[in-house]
């Protein structure tokens, strides 16, 4: 072989490596943005997990508030059903302004404001917007770091031949991703 040979050898083979290499970058990448939107998950599940039991509460001190009461569920039920992130975002922001309904109700109650399950839950569903806040951060900068390999040089030739995709951001409407206030004094 000569040394041209050599060298087209060497080249090709270097190409190769830096192909599977870029490959398992996006692989990886992927995984990681799977890994991210579960946690997401995970949070806003246990927001919803808490939702029916501060409903329970608020009833049986406001019991005429009923319309509160369904819009809440509702936004319930369509978090708990939204199966991308877009989807998850919007359902986010209703429970936001549903339960936001909910805590305007509580305030007209001081036995319920005073009760210390009502307390709990309040204090419990202010560490899960703060774990939902990390967790949509987290996520998201994994999606900008996964989007950034698939749509760049070189990236780009080798993530839509193969079926890469870029992935969707957890984003809501302006304004109405900010966490429930909650505010008793």
């Amino acid at each position: 072989m000569d040394l041209t040979g050599i060298i087209v050898l060497v080249v090709v083979l270097l190409l190769l490596l830096g192909g599977l290499a870029l490959y398992n970058g996006l692989v990886q990448g992927r995984l990681r943005v799977r890994e991210g939107w579960s946690g997401v998950q995970v949070q806003l599940q246990r927001r919803g997990d808490l939702v029916p039991n501060l409903v329970e509460t608020v009833k049986g001190y406001a019991a005429h508030e009923r319309g509160v009461f369904e819009s809440v569920t509702r936004a319930r039920a369509q978090l708990q059903s939204a199966t991308t992130p877009g989807e998850a975002g919007q359902a986010n922001n209703a429970l936001t302004q549903a339960l936001r309904s909910l805590f305007a109700v509580a305030e007209a109650y001081p036995d319920l404001k005073a009760s210390q399950n009502f307390q709990q839950l309040q204090a419990q569903l202010a560490e899960t917007e703060d774990k939902i806040a990390y967790a949509r951060n987290y996520y998201n900068s994994l999606v900008l770091q996964y989007n950034s390999r698939v749509s760049t040089i070189p990236g780009v030739f080798v993530a839509g031949p193969l079926g890469f995709r870029e992935a969707e951001f957890f984003a809501g409407e302006e304004g109405a991703m900010e966490p429930v206030r909650v505010n008793f004094s």
